[in-house]
Parts: C-alpha cells; structure tokens; sequence
C-alpha cells in the first residue's frame, strides 16, 4: 500500500498542473488524428443544414402561393358577393317600381270611378 504523502501545497499545485498539461497534450495529440473525420462531419452538417434551407424556403414558397391563391378565391367571392348584392338591389328597386306605378294605376282607377260616380250623380 502506498499510503498518503503529506504533500505540500506547492507540490499538489504542480502535480495539478501537470496533470492539465498532460490532457492538454493528450487532446491536441488526437484533435490531429481527427481532424479528417471533424471535417468529414462539419460536412456533413453543412449538407444537412442546406437541405434543411433548401425544404424551408420550398415550404415557404408553397405558403405564400397558397395565401396569394386563397386571396384570389377571396376576391373572387367578394366580387361575386357584391355583383349578387347589385342585383338584388336593382331587384328590388325594379319591385319598389312596379308597385308604385301599380299603386299610381290603382289610384287612377279609383280617381277614375269616383268622379264617374260624381259625373252621373250631378
């Protein structure tokens, strides 16, 4: 058994620093080895990432002529709505016509009578 060391401060320090240093080295050794297979999967990300753009930009493309073509429609039923209104309005004020030249007529029918009436009572 080894037992423990009554190290010092200072000792401890430096044996904490070498250990950094050697995980430092440790690192950069193998960063070296992959550095091929960093790049093979930076990459790979970049493809993934454009692909991702390019189906983003399909999908916004797909909205927008979705929301222009229901604006189309929308217009469309508006137009349709108003021209509908405009003739129901020229409906109704030929009706609103008609039964005031009927009116008219009816009231010059009784004008008509009653001086007829009035003629032979005389």
């Amino acid at each position: 058994m080894n037992g423990f060391k009554n190290a010092g401060l200072s000792e401890r320090l430096s044996t904490a620093a070498g250990a950094k240093k050697a995980l430092l080295e440790k690192f950069k050794a193998q960063s070296n080895v992959n550095d091929l297979t960093f790049a093979e999967r930076e990459e790979a990300r970049r493809a993934v990432r454009i692909a991702r753009e390019v189906r983003e930009a399909e999908r916004n493309a797909a909205r927008e002529a979705r929301k222009a073509a229901e604006q189309e429609a929308l217009q469309a039923e508006q137009a349709k709505r108003a021209a509908r209104e405009a003739q129901e309005a020229q409906d109704a004020a030929e009706q609103a016509a008609r039964q005031v030249a009927m009116a008219a007529e009816a009231k010059a029918a009784r004008d008509a009578r009653y001086a007829a009436r009035k003629a032979r009572n005389r």
